[in-house]
């Protein structure tokens, strides 16, 4: 009894999570299968930090506990089991055990006093174990640098979750980076709740110091970096960027807002006009940078003066990428029990109009793209179309692009580098050909 499949919801800090138990199982002496129905231990790394992906967790549990064998075991980890344990052990008696985030000894611990020892032999691989979770098979894989996090808020259920911020080891992610590219990974994605803080409270660490690091390791590959808090992000780190080749053009920053009444009530640093200061800046020091966003819509007392100055604040900062999401009242934050809590209907509204408007720039920045030439990297081969990315286009999140097949893309693979040329830009994903013959495995 060591068969173990590992099913993985919420963001690539999650993913990364599961890789790291997979690989501990694994030197335990667990095996892992794809199929769910041969599996001893059915694990789920749950979410729960907003309604939806909460729904989204607690369907997922009772279609596993459906599939149970009579000898398996049910084993829920991550956010929401962390911070709703007691709930889900009264009211789903099919779950056999809950562990929390970080609870990576207890779940092996429990596995191995049902496994039993006759069940297992010490690693059950002969070389490290990589789960790869969401990027098996794709050229990219996430790098969790910190977990945790210090900000306030006020709609954010994190900090409770996942406790306060602490950075992981630079030795230890160097380690972790030189796996992924042995293994074939040619993208890096940083990931964390708040990169930027990186090294907080250390004199001698901080994201440019990590950033050298990784950029030194000896090998083709890029690094994209994800959730940048605005307030953090200074000119030391912006230099790096547009100094290091490996480092993507790509700036991920969620705002949440434009308003400064809005930002206040939200616990967010900063204000609409260091905001703009901001991207001016970074589109000064970093021509061609990509710009992303989220901004949350119907948060407590958002007026419809408050929703169109946001409104105008996308059109006039035109944002390479863009997120909204609609404002998710959550337990025990300090959001849950403000007053002006907004109707549904009307962030439905707000959702869709702020959405319309960021297509129409998404389609007029990428139509503008026509003609010109850029690297892509390979994401997979399939059909009658290569699938990859430009540094504009974060994986899983933003658009791709299509590239014909033809005699000059027959023997692509995922992972490789090629020179595209855009021809047809459409309102999230372009379509190319490739450019010449340079192709880098």
């Amino acid at each position: 009894m060591n068969k173990v499949h590992i099913t993985t919801l919420g963001c690539p800090k999650n993913a990364v999570d599961s890789d790291k138990l997979a690989a501990a199982m694994a030197e335990n002496g667990f095996v892992f299968v794809q199929d769910e129905d041969s599996a001893d231990f059915l694990l789920i790394n749950t979410c729960g930090f907003i309604t939806s992906a909460k729904e989204e967790s607690i369907n997922e549990i009772l279609r596993l506990a459906a599939l149970k064998k009579g000898q398996g075991k049910l084993v829920v980890l991550g956010c929401l089991a962390q911070r709703y344990r007691d709930e889900l052990m009264k009211e789903m008696p099919e779950i056999d055990a809950i562990m929390g985030v970080s609870d990576e000894a207890a779940v092996i611990e429990y596995c191995r006093s049902v496994a039993g020892k006759e069940a297992l032999r010490k690693k059950a691989y002969d070389r490290p174990f990589m789960l790869d979770t969401d990027t098996a098979g794709y050229p990219y894989s996430y790098l969790k640098i910190s977990d945790g996090c210090d900000r306030k808020c006020t709609f954010c259920a994190i900090p409770s979750i996942r406790g306060r911020f602490r950075s992981i080891e630079p030795d230890d992610i160097i380690r972790d980076a030189v796996s992924h590219i042995e293994n074939g990974k040619k993208e890096l994605v940083l990931v964390a709740q708040d990169i930027t803080s990186y090294g907080k409270g250390r004199a001698d660490l901080n994201l440019p110091k990590l950033l050298k690091q990784l950029a030194a390791i000896d090998a083709d590959f890029r690094i994209r970096l994800l959730y940048l808090y605005p307030t953090n992000i200074d000119d030391e780190l912006l230099d790096l960027i547009a100094s290091e080749e490996k480092i993507y053009n790509y700036f991920d920053i969620p705002l949440q807002h434009s308003e400064d009444r809005l930002l206040r009530l939200m616990g967010r640093r900063g204000s609409r006009q260091e905001y703009t200061k901001l991207i001016r800046r970074i589109r000064r020091m970093i021509p061609g940078a990509v710009l992303r966003t989220t901004f949350i819509v119907g948060f407590p007392s958002e007026t419809e003066h408050d929703f169109n100055a946001l409104a105008d604040f996308v059109e006039e900062t035109r944002f390479d990428r863009l997120g909204v999401f609609k404002f998710s009242r959550e337990e025990g934050t300090p959001s849950y029990s403000m007053t002006g809590q907004v109707p549904e209907q009307t962030k439905e509204r707000r959702l869709a109009e702020l959405m319309q408007r960021q297509a129409l720039i998404s389609l007029e920045k990428n139509r503008e793209l026509t003609g010109q030439r850029y690297e892509a990297i390979v994401d997979e081969v399939s059909g009658d179309a290569v699938v990859a990315r430009l540094y504009s286009h974060a994986p899983e999140i933003d658009g791709v692009v299509l590239i014909d097949r033809d005699p000059a893309s027959a023997m692509l693979k995922a992972g490789d580098f090629v020179d595209v040329e855009i021809t047809e830009g459409l309102e999230y994903d372009l379509r190319a050909v490739i450019s010449n013959n340079r192709r880098l495995g």
